[in-house]
Protein backbone atom coordinates (compact mmCIF):
# COMPACT_ATOMS: atom_id res chain seq x y z
CA UNK A 1 0.00 0.00 0.00
CA UNK A 2 3.13 2.38 0.96
CA UNK A 3 4.33 1.83 -2.30
CA UNK A 4 1.05 2.63 -4.15
CA UNK A 5 0.70 5.85 -2.10
CA UNK A 6 4.44 6.94 -2.80
CA UNK A 7 3.56 6.58 -6.49
CA UNK A 8 0.43 8.10 -6.33
CA UNK A 9 1.84 11.18 -4.32
CA UNK A 10 4.61 11.71 -7.55
CA UNK A 11 1.93 11.55 -9.89
CA UNK A 12 0.11 14.36 -8.28
CA UNK A 13 3.52 16.45 -7.66
CA UNK A 14 4.01 15.94 -10.84
CA UNK A 15 0.67 16.53 -12.13
CA UNK A 16 -0.22 19.70 -10.26
CA UNK A 17 3.16 21.53 -9.41
CA UNK A 18 1.44 24.98 -8.18
CA UNK A 19 -0.97 23.46 -6.35
CA UNK A 20 1.23 21.24 -3.63
CA UNK A 21 3.39 22.78 -1.41
CA UNK A 22 4.08 18.89 0.08
CA UNK A 23 3.32 15.36 0.72
CA UNK A 24 3.92 13.07 3.42
CA UNK A 25 2.69 9.13 4.01
CA UNK A 26 2.14 8.48 7.91
CA UNK A 27 -0.41 5.66 9.36
CA UNK A 28 -1.19 4.55 6.01
CA UNK A 29 -2.43 7.77 4.87
CA UNK A 30 -1.23 10.31 2.20
CA UNK A 31 -0.81 13.63 3.26
CA UNK A 32 -0.83 16.30 0.41
CA UNK A 33 -0.39 20.04 1.68
CA UNK A 34 -1.98 22.14 -0.64
CA UNK A 35 -1.49 25.79 -1.42
CA UNK A 36 -5.07 28.55 -0.70
CA UNK A 37 -4.88 29.64 -4.37
CA UNK A 38 -4.91 26.37 -6.10
CA UNK A 39 -6.96 24.53 -3.69
CA UNK A 40 -10.11 23.89 -5.57
CA UNK A 41 -8.49 23.27 -9.09
CA UNK A 42 -6.32 20.48 -6.89
CA UNK A 43 -9.55 19.10 -5.62
CA UNK A 44 -11.00 19.08 -9.05
CA UNK A 45 -8.06 17.17 -10.56
CA UNK A 46 -8.24 15.12 -7.41
CA UNK A 47 -12.05 13.89 -8.45
CA UNK A 48 -11.85 13.52 -12.15
CA UNK A 49 -8.30 12.13 -12.96
CA UNK A 50 -8.48 8.71 -14.09
CA UNK A 51 -5.41 7.65 -11.90
CA UNK A 52 -6.94 9.48 -8.73
CA UNK A 53 -11.15 9.52 -8.72
CA UNK A 54 -11.32 10.92 -5.27
CA UNK A 55 -15.00 10.90 -6.05
CA UNK A 56 -16.29 11.16 -2.02
CA UNK A 57 -15.48 13.83 0.47
CA UNK A 58 -15.66 12.39 3.80
CA UNK A 59 -14.73 14.97 5.85
CA UNK A 60 -14.10 18.91 6.23
CA UNK A 61 -12.51 19.85 9.80
CA UNK A 62 -9.88 22.29 10.85
CA UNK A 63 -7.19 22.58 13.54
CA UNK A 64 -6.20 25.70 15.16
CA UNK A 65 -2.68 26.82 15.65
CA UNK A 66 -3.25 30.47 17.48
CA UNK A 67 0.76 30.83 18.03
CA UNK A 68 0.93 30.64 13.78
CA UNK A 69 0.68 33.76 11.47
CA UNK A 70 -1.46 30.97 9.33
CA UNK A 71 -3.52 29.80 12.59
CA UNK A 72 -5.43 27.21 11.21
CA UNK A 73 -5.27 23.89 8.90
CA UNK A 74 -8.33 23.51 7.06
CA UNK A 75 -8.58 19.68 6.57
CA UNK A 76 -10.09 17.73 3.28
CA UNK A 77 -10.47 13.68 3.73
CA UNK A 78 -11.29 11.92 0.19
CA UNK A 79 -12.04 8.35 -0.70
CA UNK A 80 -11.21 6.75 -3.72
CA UNK A 81 -13.58 3.70 -3.70
CA UNK A 82 -12.29 3.15 -7.37
CA UNK A 83 -8.39 2.91 -6.47
CA UNK A 84 -8.94 1.80 -2.52
CA UNK A 85 -7.31 4.96 -1.17
CA UNK A 86 -8.07 7.11 1.21
CA UNK A 87 -6.06 11.20 0.73
CA UNK A 88 -6.22 14.25 3.19
CA UNK A 89 -5.26 17.75 2.08
CA UNK A 90 -4.33 20.13 4.32
CA UNK A 91 -4.66 24.13 3.66
CA UNK A 92 -3.27 26.60 5.80
CA UNK A 93 -5.44 29.79 6.11
CA UNK A 94 -4.91 33.18 7.72
CA UNK A 95 -7.61 34.44 10.46
CA UNK A 96 -9.26 36.84 8.23
CA UNK A 97 -8.51 35.01 5.15
CA UNK A 98 -11.13 33.09 2.88
CA UNK A 99 -11.22 29.56 2.22
CA UNK A 100 -12.67 29.17 -1.42
CA UNK A 101 -15.96 26.86 -1.53
CA UNK A 102 -15.79 23.34 -3.02
CA UNK A 103 -19.58 22.76 -3.03
CA UNK A 104 -19.81 23.05 -7.03
CA UNK A 105 -17.21 20.03 -6.86
CA UNK A 106 -18.67 18.48 -4.15
CA UNK A 107 -22.45 19.17 -3.15
CA UNK A 108 -21.92 17.37 0.46
CA UNK A 109 -18.94 20.35 1.54
CA UNK A 110 -21.74 22.27 2.00
CA UNK A 111 -23.04 20.93 5.50
CA UNK A 112 -19.14 20.99 5.98
CA UNK A 113 -18.02 24.02 5.34
CA UNK A 114 -21.04 25.55 7.51
CA UNK A 115 -20.31 23.37 10.62
CA UNK A 116 -16.06 24.58 10.34
CA UNK A 117 -17.38 28.10 9.60
CA UNK A 118 -20.11 27.75 13.27
CA UNK A 119 -16.91 25.64 15.17
CA UNK A 120 -13.89 27.92 14.01
CA UNK A 121 -15.10 30.84 12.57
CA UNK A 122 -13.33 30.69 8.70
CA UNK A 123 -15.30 31.82 6.00
CA UNK A 124 -15.84 30.07 2.99
CA UNK A 125 -15.97 32.30 -0.18
CA UNK A 126 -18.92 30.79 -2.85
CA UNK A 127 -20.88 29.24 -0.55
CA UNK A 128 -24.43 29.20 -0.85
CA UNK A 129 -25.78 29.18 2.44
CA UNK A 130 -22.91 29.97 5.53
CA UNK A 131 -24.72 30.41 8.29
CA UNK A 132 -24.45 28.85 11.74
CA UNK A 133 -25.65 24.78 12.32
CA UNK A 134 -24.75 23.48 15.59
CA UNK A 135 -24.73 26.75 17.85
CA UNK A 136 -28.10 28.44 18.98
CA UNK A 137 -29.06 31.43 17.27
CA UNK A 138 -27.57 34.82 18.68
CA UNK A 139 -24.40 33.11 19.85
CA UNK A 140 -21.27 34.86 20.56
CA UNK A 141 -17.50 33.20 19.82
CA UNK A 142 -16.52 30.29 18.47
CA UNK A 143 -16.29 27.20 20.27
CA UNK A 144 -13.34 24.92 19.21
CA UNK A 145 -10.87 28.44 18.55
CA UNK A 146 -8.54 27.89 21.35
CA UNK A 147 -9.04 30.95 22.96
CA UNK A 148 -12.70 30.41 23.74
CA UNK A 149 -13.88 30.29 27.81
CA UNK A 150 -14.56 26.67 28.63
CA UNK A 151 -17.52 27.99 30.35
CA UNK A 152 -18.71 30.09 27.46
CA UNK A 153 -20.68 33.58 27.93
CA UNK A 154 -24.53 32.72 28.05
CA UNK A 155 -26.47 29.52 29.86
CA UNK A 156 -29.69 28.40 28.85
CA UNK A 157 -32.14 26.86 31.40
CA UNK A 158 -36.09 26.36 31.51
CA UNK A 159 -37.95 29.08 33.93
CA UNK A 160 -40.35 27.50 35.29
CA UNK A 161 -42.19 30.64 36.54
CA UNK A 162 -41.52 32.43 32.86
CA UNK A 163 -42.81 29.47 31.43
CA UNK A 164 -40.18 29.69 28.72
CA UNK A 165 -36.11 29.29 27.97
CA UNK A 166 -33.95 31.98 29.39
CA UNK A 167 -30.61 32.93 28.50
CA UNK A 168 -28.20 34.40 30.74
CA UNK A 169 -24.75 35.03 31.93
CA UNK A 170 -23.28 32.29 32.85
CA UNK A 171 -23.06 32.15 36.85
CA UNK A 172 -21.28 29.21 38.62
CA UNK A 173 -22.82 28.16 40.99
CA UNK A 174 -20.59 26.01 43.40
CA UNK A 175 -16.88 27.15 42.72
CA UNK A 176 -15.46 25.98 39.89
CA UNK A 177 -13.35 23.21 41.02
CA UNK A 178 -10.06 23.58 42.89
CA UNK A 179 -7.69 20.94 41.90
CA UNK A 180 -4.25 20.69 44.23
CA UNK A 181 -2.73 18.28 41.26
CA UNK A 182 -1.43 16.04 44.23
CA UNK A 183 -1.04 12.49 43.87
CA UNK A 184 -2.23 11.42 47.13
CA UNK A 185 1.03 8.61 46.53
CA UNK A 186 2.83 12.22 46.91
CA UNK A 187 1.37 13.29 50.62
CA UNK A 188 -1.42 15.09 50.69
CA UNK A 189 -1.83 17.18 53.55
CA UNK A 190 -5.76 16.44 54.35
CA UNK A 191 -7.26 13.00 54.73
CA UNK A 192 -8.83 11.81 51.26
CA UNK A 193 -12.16 10.41 51.42
CA UNK A 194 -12.11 7.05 51.96
CA UNK A 195 -8.64 7.19 53.44
CA UNK A 196 -9.99 7.23 57.13
CA UNK A 197 -8.52 3.53 57.41
CA UNK A 198 -5.42 4.92 56.63
CA UNK A 199 -5.26 7.32 59.57
CA UNK A 200 -6.77 4.83 62.26
CA UNK A 201 -3.64 2.66 61.92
Amino acid sequence: MSEALTELAGYIELKQPEAVVSTTIAFGELTVVANLANLEALVEFLRDDASCRFSTLVDITAVDHPERPQRFDVVYHFLSMYRNHRIRVKVAVREEEMVPSITDLHPSANWFEREVFDMFGILFSGHPDLRRILTDYGFRGYPLRKDFPTTGYTEVRYDEALKRVVYEPVKLVQEYRQFDFMSPWEGADYILPGDQKAEAK
